[in-house]
């Protein structure tokens, strides 16, 4: 009984995060600071419940201001070498990805 309450709440929380990922992306055009309010929620639900967050959703994620990046606007992508360099325009920090 407990074990599947527990699953039941994981599995709430991954499609809640889901769900405030794709707010974050319809709301940017018009109001940027609800969509990085929106991931902030997303990032709490997780730690909370404990449920690890996709890897396409993670990389729209500055990871020392957690601002909510979009490629051109929030966020500049060069490639370097053996990696993948992506500045965040709000903090000017870099965050690398291997290729």
């Amino acid at each position: 009984m407990r074990k599947k309450q527990k699953d039941w709440s994981k599995d709430m929380a991954f499609q809640r995060m889901i769900w405030l990922f794709e707010l974050a992306h319809i709301e940017f055009e018009k109001n940027p600071a609800r969509s990085n309010r929106y991931v902030q929620l997303a990032r709490k639900i997780g730690m909370r419940y404990r449920v690890r967050m996709p890897p396409e959703f993670k990389r729209q994620i500055c990871k020392h201001c957690h601002a909510y990046l979009v490629q051109g606007v929030t966020a500049r992508t060069r490639l370097q070498g053996t990696h993948i360099a992506t500045t965040c325009t709000s903090c000017g920090k870099q965050m690398r990805l291997p290729y």
